[in-house]
């Protein structure tokens, strides 16, 4: 999964496309003698089929999907949930670009009338939360109808009560139909990437540290590593939307770029000393030309070109839609190109890795009922279809016989599929017939994901980047709907302000010695409010 759960919004925060939630697994399908996933309930099927005919879903496009179709409703998938409950679903996508994509939500949830359904990061992407996205009245609260109607995500939740408790709010609300992960082995999914065949060639080793890091991205800028007699080599992409997930090289300096906890006190990271030494060196990488310089304006095909035309050697990926898509495309073209994960960074070397990605079982995506719903109770039916068992094959594995089949007593791919021609990842390969490289409304299971990770440099990107400790990452927590409006409105300013910035320090349109004026600013917009409810909002959540 690449530029695309680039599903959260602004520099280096995920927005509602990635982004791509606490460590809690389930009991493994081999384990309970079940169909090979990690999470479906084998009994409480609904019983019978929602009597919906159509539907509206709002719900952020990917790119390995709008390759291939205009709409999910092409998708495999899709197709046979309509043959099976009858609804035909109108997709609404807004367009890939994050920034775009963003400024259509707002327009659609400014309008009296709102599609049926909308699926994005209610934690990150609603101003204020889930809570005040009830509180204003654009979502429905789904207790009593999951109790009535939904008895397979009741009985998940029955199951896993750490998951119950990431998905609700502080006020006992649940808001969404959850996309969830439902075992360690399919949390962890991004991090740092740098060509190894690069490397190779130069004679460097795997960076760990900082200056480990700027040492290979100069022989990367100077010595032609890819051959061509040109100095057209592209030492690092500053990804703008996905630098920040979780902190893959900030976080060598202990922080992040939002909120976090340091021995249960809740800070903010763009206001602390460690990231005015962060700004230094991406200024400084930034004048030496070791940054693209396309990094402000990210793009998913500019990236794709550089990527397949051998110039850039290192960057922040998803292992599907980054290592995995690359190695596809690249087999038959190049023979000795090697993405590889490289470790978190730190500053000092033999340090441990405090920050990496890691997801919770929820990552705060998942599909909310609108207000404008005339059928709230058949949606409600129409959504449990997901988690019950046939939910759980179909969204996961898409049609049997098509896109799998059954071998002993577990879903597996068919051979076409993982293995697709010259030009086709293995991830727009699965994009035809269901979402479970992204996210969608279900339960991502493990074996789909050991399935999914076809090479190598995959799997080994699973131990690499599984070696932060992470404690310093905050809990999906959310404000009360009196705090809402407050911490919203501190926020938007305060995180404009903090994206602008950060771009111009890093090109050096804004002196860098003028970092304490920048603290300053924050503060004067009320990051000390937000902190308070910040730091209530966890000590509401360490007692759900």
């Amino acid at each position: 999964m690449k530029k695309t759960l680039k599903q959260a919004s602004s520099f280096m925060i995920i927005s509602i496309l990635t982004v791509y939630v606490s460590a809690c697994s389930g009991q493994s399908a081999s384990s309970s003698g079940q169909t090979g996933s990690t999470s479906a309930p084998q009994a409480n099927q609904a019983t019978e089929p929602p009597k919906l005919t159509n539907m509206t879903y709002w719900v952020a496009n990917h790119a390995a999907a709008s390759a291939q179709m205009k709409t999910f409703a092409e998708m495999g998938m899709y197709k046979e949930l309509e043959k099976i409950t009858g609804v035909k679903v109108e997709f609404q996508h807004p367009p890939l670009d994050v920034q775009q994509a963003k400024e259509q939500f707002n327009l659609m949830l400014a309008s009296s009338q709102l599609p049926d359904v909308i699926e994005t990061s209610w934690t990150t992407g609603y101003p204020g939360g889930p809570e005040k996205a009830i509180q204003d009245n654009k979502i429905i609260k789904l207790n009593d109808l999951i109790d009535q109607y939904a008895p397979n995500l009741k009985k998940l939740l029955a199951d896993h009560p750490d998951w119950k408790k990431q998905v609700t709010t502080d006020e006992g609300s649940m808001y969404m139909f959850p996309f969830l992960r439902g075992d360690d082995k399919v949390r962890v999914f991004f991090g740092p990437g740098i060509r190894q065949d690069w490397l190779d060639k130069l004679g460097l080793k795997m960076p760990t540290t900082i200056d480990e890091w700027y040492t290979v991205l100069k022989a990367f800028k100077e010595k032609d590593p890819n051959g061509n007699g040109k100095a057209d080599e592209i030492p690092f992409y500053i990804d703008k939307d996905l630098i920040n997930t979780d902190a893959p090289f900030l976080g060598a300096w202990g922080i992040n770029y939002s909120f976090y906890q340091d021995g249960g006190k809740v800070k903010f990271g763009p206001i602390q000393p460690e990231y005015k030494d962060f700004l230094i060196t991406m200024n400084k990488w930034y004048k030496e030309g070791l940054l693209d310089k396309d990094f402000a304006a990210p793009n998913d095909k500019m990236f794709d070109n550089k990527m397949t035309t051998n110039q850039l050697g290192s960057s922040v990926f998803f292992n599907g839609g980054g290592i995995g898509k690359y190695a596809g495309l690249m087999k038959d073209k190049d023979p000795n190109f090697k993405l590889v994960a490289a470790p978190y960074p730190v500053l000092k070397a033999g340090d441990k890795a405090i920050w990496g990605q890691k997801d919770f079982a929820s990552n705060g995506f998942g599909a909310a009922i609108s207000t404008s719903d005339k059928n709230p109770i058949e949606t409600v039916k129409w959504l449990d279809y997901a988690y019950g068992e046939k939910g759980d094959l179909l969204f996961n594995y898409g049609i049997e016989g098509v896109s799998y089949k059954m071998e002993n007593g577990k879903p597996t791919f068919l051979p076409e599929i993982l293995n697709p021609p010259a030009g086709v990842s293995v991830q727009q390969s699965l994009a035809k017939y269901n979402r479970a490289t992204w996210s969608a409304p279900f339960v991502l299971s493990d074996n789909f994901q050991l399935q999914y990770l076809v090479y190598p440099a995959q799997k080994e990107a699973l131990q690499v980047w599984s070696a932060p400790t992470l404690e310093r990452k905050l809990p999906l927590i959310t404000p009360t709907k009196d705090e809402s409006s407050k911490f919203a409105s501190i926020m938007t300013d305060i995180q404009t302000y903090r994206d602008e910035m950060l771009l111009k320090f890093i090109m050096g349109v804004e002196p860098i010695d003028n970092f304490d004026k920048y603290v300053k600013k924050i503060q004067s917009m009320g990051i000390d409010d937000a902190l308070n409810i910040q730091q209530a909002a966890l000590a509401r959540f360490n007692k759900r």
